[in-house]
């Protein structure tokens, strides 16, 4: 019998995933606070104590990985020239890796600017800008800012190669620790995130697992090989394209709701899928992962409120209970880890979910815009038309735990009232139960068919 181990080590709970690999079954699934404070390990020690209450035999596991986002996962600042260009280039890159992206800044830095992302603590500073051949002046500025400052974290230099080693050397002599890698603009709106995204995971492994303590689960673990939306995304593209032995379940997107934020993933090249309609605007990557930090369950409800729009989320609940619902998203807010006990409560929770899901999935997809020219009307798309898309799996508790997780992800579907924005239009729905899906993409570096396997086993059709 094969065993594996899949441990996810989040901010707030450690949690273990057991697969047979030999008999494709879920074996055990459970969680434990994580301890950051009194030590990661305390969490992991927790966690393998209840698998072996359940009557796992930790000696007899074959493989055991982590992924983490712990201590408040792998927090980067990215750098470009143009906005909407290289500075949104370098902000899908860090995205793609699986990184929080604490801001994202243009231009030239000013020195205020580099005291604030000092200040910031990053643990990663993506530092892009021009295009292969195009501007030199601004990252070779700014690679000398930040190489005066007081900065202590890594710089991963990916932009303009005529001047790429050059920003490297000025980076170093300033005692950064600096990584060089390709151009994630090499062409203007042509995207090249792959090496960017492939860097980031090896500082990741190099540098932030020490200063973060992680080294410490490597007495219990093989090590912590990614960050937990790394093994997401890996997840999804799993599921999506299949292997070369197991048939995957076609073009998908995930909605993973949380207190903090809502993350939305897919895997879908995104085309236009009606004639007659031209594409513009930054390329899009085949696995996308956006992160609204404004539309969580919990630290920022009030930030969903006001950003959604008042009257749009209390239209979600019976005017007699809009009053409550205000309340409620205060209450939420301070008691950060409140589990609805009533009815009425879940009703509410349903209401906030629905509102995050929608304005979440409508950011993420792309948009179609009527323009006119002298030859007349056209239509344009801005991002992905995901209204083709096969699969939407939700996962997060507000999902997994609602009575109705149907009438949540329903909210990411397209919408006649906006038929600009390009959301799935028929998509099958189906639900993370029980939270496999950090343990599949973990599962995927190493057992990619049998992790496919699990997945189509596990999650659950709605």
């Amino acid at each position: 019998m094969e065993l594996a181990l899949l441990v996810d080590i989040g901010s707030t709970y450690t949690k273990a995933t057991v697969f047979n690999l030999t008999e494709l079954r879920l074996e055990a699934v459970v969680k434990a606070f994580t301890t950051v404070e009194e030590g990661i390990d305390q969490g992991l020690k927790e966690v393998f104590n209840k698998l072996t209450e359940q009557g796992v035999e930790l000696d007899e596991v074959d493989h055991k990985l982590a992924c983490s986002s712990a201590a408040g996962g792998l927090k980067m600042v990215a750098v470009g020239l143009v906005p909407e260009l290289t500075a949104e280039a370098a902000k899908r890159a860090a995205l793609g890796a699986g990184a929080k992206v604490a801001d994202v800044y243009s231009y030239e830095l000013t020195a205020a600017e580099i005291e604030e992302i000092v200040g910031a603590e990053p643990d990663v500073i993506l530092l892009a800008g021009g295009t292969d051949g195009g501007n030199q002046e601004i990252i070779l500025k700014n690679a000398r800012g930040l190489a005066q400052s007081e900065l202590a974290a890594p710089v991963i230099v990916a932009g303009n190669k005529v001047v790429a080693k050059q920003v490297e050397e000025i980076l170093v002599t300033g005692n950064k620790k600096t990584y060089l890698t390709d151009n994630v603009m090499p062409k203007l709106e042509e995207l090249n995130i792959e090496p960017a995204r492939q860097k980031i995971r090896e500082v990741f492994l190099e540098q932030i697992i020490y200063a973060k303590g992680l080294d410490r689960v490597e007495d219990y673990l093989e090590g912590v090989t990614m960050p937990t939306p790394s093994a997401v995304m890996k997840a999804a593209e799993l599921i999506a394209e299949g292997t070369a032995r197991e048939e995957g379940l076609g073009e998908l997107m995930i909605v993973d709701i949380g207190g903090a934020t809502t993350d939305i993933h897919s895997a879908a090249k995104g085309k236009p899928t009606k004639g007659g309609v031209n594409l513009r605007g930054l390329e899009e990557p085949y696995i996308k992962r956006t992160v609204e930090g404004d539309l969580g369950m919990r630290y920022s409800a009030s930030s969903l409120l006001e950003s959604v729009g008042e009257q749009e989320v209390l239209s979600l609940v019976e005017q007699k209970l809009q009053n409550e619902l205000l309340d409620y998203i205060d209450k939420v807010g301070e008691e950060v880890d409140y589990v609805p006990q009533q009815q009425q409560e879940k009703e509410f929770d349903l209401a906030l979910a629905k509102a995050a899901t929608n304005a979440a999935v409508n950011r993420h997809v792309g948009r179609i815009e009527t323009v006119y020219s002298p030859f007349g009307k056209q239509y344009v798309q801005y991002g992905k038309d995901l209204t083709n898309l096969n699969l939407i799996i939700g996962t997060g508790g507000v999902v997994v735990h609602s009575a109705q997780p149907t009438e949540i992800l329903k909210e990411g579907l397209f919408s006649e009232e906006e038929p600009q924005i390009l959301a799935p239009l028929e998509p099958k729905l189906m639900l993370d139960q029980d939270y496999i899906l950090s343990a599949v993409g973990l599962l995927a570096e190493i057992k990619p068919d049998q992790a496919l396997q699990l997945a189509k086993i596990y999650l659950e059709e709605i």
